[in-house]
């Protein structure tokens, strides 16, 4: 049994997630949004790489379905409905609606890993929940992969940590798992920071971003582990929420 870490899109290989069990990490932003707006009764959540090709997807869908959603520069893109905010999906506002995002990082690190058993959008806020899933798998006889969408194609601090707190919740009491160095460096992170995923934030430099653009708030939802426990699986091109009407 094998739980490995990617710090990364650019380092995901077909080796790295065929066959394999893949969590998605994007802790500022996109994945906490994604269990955000699952959790608040939206429909569905439709990944895409750019927001062109998410235009002309919903061209193909009914009017007043769907809310088109993400951002650029960490900002809501033009004439959109939604940011990448996760304070702006409210039940109020998504549910019953198919969310079709786009963001910087997340979205492309969720096309990124095709080939794989199931994929699964982690982060602090589901970690319970997700961790569970996942430890399932690997009791199961199926190896995990943690793939951290990163800042930019570059090493992100935060989703790192996440990914480490990840790797101890999967593995503990379990024998004969085996790590790459990822996964052991993820796990040192998280111990250096702990449960103080506020000054973890504040260090990061995307968390330190947000911040000086306004979006402090969305680190505090960031922050609220196991807030919003579901399990949101991406498959067949959309992410829906693991439940009764859901199975794998």
């Amino acid at each position: 049994m094998r739980v490995d870490v990617l710090f990364g899109v650019q380092q995901v290989t077909p080796l790295d997630v065929q066959g394999r069990v893949v969590a998605v990490i994007d802790v500022l932003r996109a994945s906490t949004t994604i269990a955000v707006a699952l959790a608040s009764d939206a429909r569905a959540v439709l990944p895409f790489e750019s927001s062109e090709e998410m235009i002309t997807r919903s061209k193909h869908l009914e009017r007043g379905s769907f809310l088109l959603a993400g951002e650029r520069r960490m900002h809501k893109i033009e004439g959109f409905d939604l940011g990448n905010s996760p304070l702006e999906y409210t039940r109020e506002g998504v549910e019953g609606k198919t969310v079709l995002l786009t963001t910087t990082n997340g979205t492309k690190a969720l096309l990124a890993v095709q080939g794989a058993r199931d994929v699964v959008v982690a982060s602090y806020v589901n970690l319970t929940a997700v961790s569970a899933m996942l430890r399932t798998a690997l009791r199961g006889g199926h190896d995990v992969t943690l793939v951290c969408a990163g800042q930019d194609r570059q090493f992100a601090l935060e989703d790192a940590a996440c990914a480490g707190r990840y790797v101890y919740a999967v593995s503990k009491r379990l024998t004969g798992v085996d790590t790459n160095d990822a996964a052991y460096a993820a796990s040192l992170i998280d111990k250096k920071f702990g449960d103080n995923l506020m000054r973890l934030f504040n260090t990061a430099a995307h968390g330190r971003a947000l911040a000086a653009a306004g979006f402090g708030e969305d680190l505090t939802v960031c922050a609220a582990v196991d807030s919003y426990p579901v399990i949101p699986v991406y498959q067949d091109r959309q992410i829906t929420k693991l439940g009764p009407e859901r199975e794998r």
